[in-house]
């Protein structure tokens, strides 16, 4: 035992003496072994040139700056926290002044609301009118004074005129910033979409023009050539705008791509000008995420549904006779396949009595006139079409939308020429989409064109992987005889088709695997169409070949 107390004393006089050592070389360190520094700097300062002499001074600077640093540090901190400790008193006392001054404001809102009431009765009513802030939390409608004193419609126009203004009467809903709803002694009722209750307004005594339901297709698309650069100064390309109407034959989404400056989204304007209905311009954000983006949404707290421009033309073209045009100005800068879901799926539905999309569950008395049970009806006369840039600032667009739209590329300008001023034309939707049909009838695909597009199907199939699908094979059958209708060829017309729409999904292969078997591929067109027919497609190919 002995032994062992021996060896703990051993040990543990060596662990004190190593802290008492620590601690005296701490203490030399910053306060004892000043004496020796000063000693050291003295014995070397005369020896030492200027810079010598320099380079010390500023060396023992620093040595005696970094224990003064160290000091300030632990003296401000310590006088930081004895501060804090004599607060308390202070922060408890201040917590009571905030809880003073918290409660003086409550009862001051509740006499603001006594007041307002009383004003209210005031007005003409003979009963006191509680307080409805907290009803609008939990009713399913918006408190009226009407329904909140059981008075007669009468009394509560009364009220309502005699404030002056609609907010002197609380939960009043008046449709259009006017008092029309209570002069027409329906005080009650809760207009939730306020835009298109204008709408039915505008066109309660509309008036429609004379349509020219006698014009062909070819001059159709000639005259609004004539118009935009007469009354727009826009120039297009007989070529370009004979891929616009074609376009509308064969889908409801159009994508014009193409470089900055060709004019995309002037194309559409112009178009809807020249019809007389001017398109509705949405400009696409970053930030669009889901269908409310472009719908809109219904407020539970307002109970009233917060509308769009978008929602807005979609209401009233079922209105219009003329064909309908809404623009998705830069529609790539989102997900077009996120935002415009339920959109793509409705437009498949074979089905137009199918074209309906949801906006409330139920309906409401005065809702608008169009709305079938809280339903919005997408009419056959409304074409929507999304211009795209392709840069690093969008989106890629993707082959789910690509298969269901019909892209047109606009890379170049037409130039400007003189002409004789042109009116616009009246035109039914009815009656272009009868010119679509007639022109089916009249310009069928020839029986050689669909040979030739079969043994092309084969060599993608077999070489590629690659199809034609059942909606490209759609949009042929639509494009095709429409364009010919214009003023084009049945040659060209296959050309565009297969080029922006079956050979752009190259642009989802690697290339780099299959650039060889490309250029097999462009002999193989030239054997069966000719070597002077399937230009665009050859050139896209090439293009392909030489960017991967």
């Amino acid at each position: 035992m002995s032994e062992f107390l021996k060896f703990a004393f051993e040990l543990l006089s060596q662990i004190v003496y190593n802290i008492a050592q620590v601690l005296a070389s701490l203490l030399r360190l910053f306060i004892t072994g000043w004496a020796d520094y000063f000693l050291i700097f003295r014995t070397y300062i005369g020896t030492l040139n200027v810079v010598g002499k320099i380079l010390s001074v500023l060396l023992m600077l620093i040595v005696i700056a970094i224990p003064v640093l160290i000091i300030v540090l632990i003296v401000k901190n310590i006088i930081l926290k004895h501060q804090l400790k004599n607060d308390d008193m202070d922060n408890s006392e201040l917590y009571k002044e905030i809880g003073r001054l918290n409660k003086q404001v409550l009862d001051l809102m509740d006499e603001k609301n006594s007041i307002l009431a009383l004003k209210v009765n005031a007005m003409g009513g003979t009963e006191r009118i509680p307080y409805m802030g907290a009803s609008a939390l939990v009713d399913d409608a918006i408190p009226t004074v009407g329904n909140v004193t059981n008075a007669s419609g009468e009394a509560a126009a009364s009220m309502a005129v005699a404030g002056g203004k609609v907010g002197a009467v609380p939960g009043a809903v008046i449709a259009g910033g006017t008092l029309k709803a209570v002069l027409e002694d329906k005080p009650d009722v809760v207009h939730r979409f306020p835009k298109l209750q204008l709408v039915d307004e505008k066109y309660e005594n509309y008036v429609e023009p004379a349509f020219d339901n006698n014009i062909s297709l070819e001059v159709f698309v000639e005259n609004y050539r004539l118009f935009a650069a007469s009354q727009l100064h826009l120039y297009y390309t007989p070529e370009i705008i004979r891929r616009f109407v074609a376009g509308m034959a064969a889908s409801k989404l159009l994508i014009l791509e193409g470089i900055s400056g060709t004019g995309k989204t002037s194309l559409p304007y112009s178009f809807s000008r020249y019809m007389n209905n001017p398109a509705t311009i949405v400009s696409v954000q970053p930030s669009f995420r889901d269908r409310t983006e472009l719908l809109g949404y219904f407020n539970e707290f307002s109970k009233r549904f917060n509308e769009t421009e978008f929602l807005r033309a979609l209401y009233e073209a079922n209105y219009r006779q003329e064909p309908t045009m809404i623009v998705l100005d830069e529609m790539n800068l989102a997900r077009i396949e996120y935002y415009f879901a339920e959109m793509l799926s409705v437009l498949e539905m074979p089905s137009k009595d199918e074209w309906v999309l949801d906006l409330v569950p139920t309906a409401w008395d005065g809702d608008p006139i169009k709305l079938d049970a809280g339903k919005i009806h997408v009419t056959d006369g409304t074409w929507f079409i999304g211009t795209a840039n392709n840069d690093d600032s969008t989106f890629t667009i993707t082959d789910k939308v690509y298969d269901r739209a019909m892209p047109i590329e606009l890379n170049e300008r037409a130039d400007a020429f003189e002409c004789d001023p042109q009116p616009a034309c009246e035109i039914t939707t009815e009656h272009l989409l009868y010119l679509f049909q007639k022109a089916k009838v009249e310009h069928p695909i020839s029986n050689e064109m669909m040979e030739n597009i079969q043994k092309l199907d084969k060599y993608l199939q077999t070489r590629f992987k690659l199809s034609f699908g059942n909606r490209i094979v759609k949009h042929m059958y639509d494009f095709i005889p429409v364009y010919v209708a214009c003023g084009g060829t049945e040659l060209d017309a296959m050309d565009y088709i297969v080029a922006r729409t079956v050979l752009k999904k190259f642009e989802s292969l690697n290339v780099s695997f299959v650039r060889d078997e490309i250029t097999g591929l462009i002999s193989y067109i030239e054997k069966i169409f000719g070597t002077d027919g399937m230009n665009d497609s050859k050139d896209y190919l090439r293009r392909i070949q030489n960017l991967y």
